[in-house]
């Protein structure tokens, strides 16, 4: 069981993320705070395996409480959640170390499928004994198996899913959306949309975005070939 804390500002948040998360298989939340320095307290107490973190807190920014938290000892991993899209933040977060970076607004799907990349880099990293540097790639997410491979896909996906997906990727003639994979591969929106994310999270697939007149953006994936 993968122990998470949520930092977020917003208690009404931080209820749907507790939600979000205890939804998934492998992962509970002991705790949550609304600021930087009850953050860091937390962490000392709680000992988190993962931390949620926003980076618009009352008190700090949040990516203050990374080094902190090394200085004091704790190796937990951070997730950064937040609707930061700056540069500076992104490159900020990623010299520090933080295991994803997941833009507000999401669904539980987003984070879902997140978590379970996380989960499976995780193990990878905790193997008793790394024989070789596809070990050390698939550790950091990088040089990913191929989508057949049953170890590359999370719990709950199919090697026959995925490469059903794959394949009307591949054949599109440019950009998919979930609801188009979905028709064209006969599997439900929901499913098609955890496996495009899968393909993007891993590398194997690229996500734009389509703005229409109103609501949310429209999240289109297209097969990269590397």
């Amino acid at each position: 069981m993968i122990d998470v804390l949520i930092v977020e500002d917003d208690f009404m948040v931080a209820r749907i993320h507790r939600g979000f998360v205890n939804d998934v298989d492998g992962f509970r939340v002991i705790g949550t705070a609304n600021c930087g320095e009850q953050a860091i307290a937390a962490v000392g107490e709680l000992q988190p395996d993962l931390v949620l973190l926003d980076l618009y807190l009352p008190d700090m920014f949040g990516l203050e409480i990374i080094p902190r938290l090394r200085t004091a000892g704790h190796d937990c991993d951070v997730m950064v959640i937040s609707a930061a899209r700056e540069s500076e933040a992104v490159r900020g977060a990623v010299r520090q170390g933080v295991v994803d970076y997941l833009l507000k607004p999401f669904d539980a799907e987003d984070l879902r499928t997140r978590l379970e990349q996380y989960a499976a880099r995780r193990n990878n990293l905790y193997a008793a004994v790394v024989s070789g540097q596809s070990d050390v790639d698939r550790a950091l997410a990088r040089g990913a198996a191929p989508a057949a491979a049953p170890a590359a896909l999370p719990k709950g996906m199919s090697v026959e899913t995925a490469e059903l997906i794959e394949r009307e990727l591949r054949a599109a003639d440019g950009s998919l959306s979930a609801a188009e994979c979905a028709a064209r591969s006969g599997v439900s929106r929901v499913s098609a949309r955890r496996y495009l994310e899968h393909f993007s999270v891993t590398g194997r697939a690229e996500v734009s975005l389509r703005y229409g007149q109103a609501g949310r953006p429209e999240r289109r994936y297209s097969w990269l070939d590397v």
